[in-house]
């Protein structure tokens, strides 16, 4: 079993007050999430969600007015993480302030549109997102579809094809009638790429779902009718007949492989306990161990988050990063294992 022997946060990485001035220098005052992973020229990119510039008005999301945008996307480093994530650049307006990437489709319906993980495949960066179109109590919400944008350019620009999206409603051949707001991969964390499949964990909208595996062609990430799905006992077309391998409650999922230890890695917040967790496994299809605590509530509150730095992967520790609700901003960690 891998366990925990001690977390530490390191250092703020976007704001004000982070290791390199975000507000200043690109204009993000506030923002979270921070989802990063490798390019395919060797770097790093970090996406973050509904991000406010100046009159931002410092704690919890800004007014719409303070230059709100949904998403924006930075290039971080993987080198001297232990003083911080430093955030080298952001894909930018002509002023160089951070620029939205991933725009709506329809903004009346769409109340934000979200990255939930990222991934180079063959040369092109693919970012997944969810549209919100409505926002419940704490930790629920509803999606309207999720989505792949890709870049063919390092990430600096990115298209929304309309064919790659999953809509937020279950039904077919094997499952009738149609359920609307239970599509099981809503919000996506990629885990990697295996003997030619990309292979994927998904979550329902909202924090407390189940984790459901999926996979594609390395060549076909765009095309939903390519993908297949785990339900317990193989890879099936079926979407709606998704078996759970990691039990919910899953907000904000980041799976990786970690080589030193022979096993995977998922970290995510689980709503109930107020905690982000790290879960291990031998396989993608489980057994998952149940979470132990990387930061809780108690100490760090109003959190949530939890992505894993691609850095190190072969080493007896992770790098991630939480966000918090009322400094909306994003802080990096560590954790060492054995």
């Amino acid at each position: 079993m891998v366990r925990i022997t001690s977390v530490t946060r390191l250092a703020r990485i976007t704001g004000a007050h982070a290791v390199r001035d975000t507000a200043r220098r690109f204009g993000v005052h506030a923002t979270d999430l921070g989802i990063p992973w490798r390019s395919g020229d060797g770097g790093v990119l970090v996406a973050f969600g509904d991000t406010y510039g100046a009159g931002w008005g410092g704690h919890g999301p800004g007014p719409p007015e303070a230059d709100w945008r949904f998403n924006v996307l930075a290039h971080g480093t993987d080198a001297g993480l232990d003083s911080g994530l430093v955030l080298d650049r952001f894909v930018a307006r002509p002023d160089g302030t951070a620029a939205q990437v991933i725009p709506p489709w329809r903004p009346s319906e769409e109340r934000t549109v979200i990255p939930t993980s990222g991934i180079s495949v063959g040369g092109r960066e693919y970012l997944h997102y969810m549209s919100v179109r409505r926002w419940g109590k704490p930790g629920r919400w509803r999606t309207w579809h999720a989505g792949l944008a890709c870049s063919d350019d390092g990430g600096r620009t990115w298209s929304k094809p309309r064919d790659a999206v999953w809509p937020n409603r279950c039904g077919g051949p094997v499952s009738r009638p149609w359920r609307r707001h239970t599509h099981p991969f809503q919000l996506v964390a990629f885990a990697g790429v295996l003997d030619g499949w990309v292979y994927l964990l998904g979550t329902p909208n909202g924090r407390y779902g189940d984790g459901h595996l999926a996979r594609a062609p390395v060549d076909a990430l765009l095309e939903p009718r390519a993908y297949q799905y785990w339900n317990g006992r193989s890879f099936g077309t079926e979407v709606c007949a998704a078996a759970a391998v990691l039990g919910g409650p899953v907000g904000e999922l980041s799976v990786r492989y970690n080589s030193f230890f022979g096993r995977w890695l998922a970290t995510h917040l689980d709503e109930r306990r107020a905690e982000i967790v790290l879960r291990t496994a031998p396989s993608l299809i489980g057994p998952w161990t149940d979470g132990q605590t990387l930061v809780s509530a108690e100490e760090y509150p109003a959190l949530y988050g939890g992505f894993q730095h691609p850095h190190g992967c072969d080493r007896p520790r992770i790098h991630f990063t939480v966000s918090h609700w009322w400094s909306y901003n994003v802080d990096l960690f560590r954790a060492e294992l054995a």
